[in-house]
């Protein structure tokens, strides 16, 4: 399983740079306020570092100081470094090397995660960062079937998007059902389940990941425990985010 993951993880991260390397200004501003294209790169080359510490030395790992800025000034740090794109490609490989050997539970900002676990995130952050880089670039994406990691961890954290907004982790489980790139249906929870999610997986991806507004997506939520879930919906760690 972790060599397909990686495999996709791989994918994913070439096609985004490519399109970055035949980008002539990464100080373009992306939809993430702030936050230009070389911020994107940025961030992506340092939660790599960073996920690579909390493989190979969880103990510095726990240690490192988390001051609330430290997500935009990494990246603004990182966005300033002429070799970024360099940078971004060591640390792509060098994580692919250590998550193929990992064992166990990978310490992080959120929950531990197994390796596999890591993969997906990392897939999902790729995917999620990339898009802001398609929209700066205003360049349209074609999905491809790997949106379907940023489905599941979208779906695996739905307990940890409830407890990051203060409420109960429901107990009621929720049937998603989503229509991939090729009409081929995923899904996730028992098929008799009273509390449903519907719609294209590339709308609950986006959704997921904060990158569309709800209202612009074709996102179906039928049930209690659906409905307050979808609004607050999120695949990535750290506290709730703004949307679009």
């Amino acid at each position: 399983m972790i060599t397909e993951l990686l495999a996709d993880l791989d994918a994913e991260s070439r096609e985004l740079d490519a399109l970055v390397a035949g980008a002539s200004d990464w100080t373009l501003p992306t939809p993430a306020e702030g936050w230009t294209i070389g911020h994107q790169i940025g961030h992506l080359m340092w939660t790599d570092k960073a996920a690579i510490l909390a493989i190979t030395d969880p103990e510095s790992f726990k240690a490192q100081p988390l001051a609330g800025d430290i997500v935009d000034r990494t990246a603004a740090e990182a966005a300033a470094l002429p070799n970024l794109l360099e940078l971004w490609r060591d640390s792509r490989a060098v994580l692919r090397e250590r998550l193929a050997t990992a064992s166990g539970k990978i310490l992080w900002f959120g929950p531990p995660m197994s390796p596999a676990s890591m993969a997906t995130a990392r897939i999902m952050e790729t995917w999620a960062h990339g898009q802001d880089v398609y929209d700066a670039l205003g360049v349209e994406r074609e999905p491809t079937a790997r949106i379907r990691h940023v489905c599941h961890i979208g779906v695996r954290a739905m307990g940890f998007a409830f407890l990051l907004n203060g409420l109960a982790v429901p107990e009621a489980e929720v049937r998603v059902e989503l229509t991939g790139p090729s009409g081929e249906v995923w899904a996730w929870g028992p098929e008799g389940a009273e509390n449903r999610v519907t719609g294209p997986a590339l709308d609950f991806a986006w959704l997921v990941t904060q990158r569309r507004n709800r209202k612009e997506l074709a996102i179906d939520a039928v049930g209690e425990v659906a409905e307050q879930w979808v609004p607050i919906a999120q695949a990535f760690a750290g506290p709730p985010g703004g949307g679009r």
